[in-house]
């Protein structure tokens, strides 16, 4: 018994509830209906002039932004430029040093081949000469 009455209230209960959401509906817009009513609508000649304003105030700061964004990029170029003749000078200082001293590694490397090539001539013609002094 005690479960058929629990089951009786819950039945209750869930119609209570829906006609409760209904009504809650019903009332939610009878009161958006009563809100719109306070509502004071701006006159035809008002919307004009705030339209008109809106219209107006974003032109200006499209204006200002677009101005802003070309002195920046200006300024941005200018100091690109600046960075890529900074860098370009010193790679044409490093590309001087390092052909510096290529060049000077170059030159002692003949030194030292030529001096090596007198000295390996000088040998085979002491050579030469001890087997022309051995015959």
């Amino acid at each position: 018994m005690a479960k058929e009455a629990k089951n009786k209230e819950k039945k209750m209960k869930d119609n209570t509830s829906k006609k409760n959401s209904k009504k809650e509906k019903k009332n939610f817009f009878k009161s958006v209906k009563a809100e719109l009513k306070k509502v004071i609508w701006p006159t035809p000649k008002q919307l004009l002039n705030n339209t008109l304003a809106v219209i107006v105030s974003v032109v200006i700061i499209g204006v200002i932004v677009f101005l802003l964004d070309l002195c920046f990029e200006k300024i941005n170029t200018f100091g690109i430029d600046k960075l890529k003749t900074v860098v370009q000078s010193s790679q044409n200082e490093e590309e001087n040093t390092l052909s510096n001293s290529t060049t000077e590694n170059n030159v002692n490397n003949n030194e030292t081949t030529e001096n090596a090539e007198n000295s390996t001539e000088g040998s085979s013609e002491d050579n030469t000469e001890s087997t022309n002094n051995a015959e």
